[in-house]
């Protein structure tokens, strides 16, 4: 199995830009399809971009479409969420996450591994 840690969430205002990390250890990331999700307070747990895990495809919400980036480095084991033209509304704990299949799915009861999350919080 592997074990996932999110890191680079901070305080930024708004129109800024954050990259997000997600490191693995114990399996490469190149096994899974990785994807992002984020929850602020008194919401759901929803889903922001995914990765497949045989050909990077992308799939993001529609929220973030434009303006956020997930990619993959498969050297450092590491998957990104590079944000720009950040808004108050993305603030949120964001969470790393890892599927055991080929295909990204946007519902997350449907990924077998969490990392810790990592705060972002954007002022206006």
């Amino acid at each position: 199995q592997v074990q996932l840690v999110e890191s680079g969430g901070t305080l930024v205002q708004a129109g800024g830009s954050q990259r997000l990390s997600c490191a693995a250890s114990g399996r490469t990331v190149s096994s899974y399809a990785m994807a992002w999700f984020r929850q602020a307070p008194g919401k759901e747990r929803e889903f922001v971009a995914g990765l497949t895990r045989n050909f990077g495809n992308t799939h993001y919400a529609d929220s973030v479409k434009g303006r956020f980036t997930i990619s993959r480095d498969n050297a450092k084991n590491t998957v990104y969420l590079q944000m720009n033209s950040l808004k108050p509304e993305d603030t949120a704990v964001y969470y790393c996450a890892a599927r055991e299949t080929s295909s990204i799915s946007t519902q997350a009861p449907e990924y077998n591994y969490w990392g810790q999350g990592t705060q972002v919080t954007v002022s206006s």
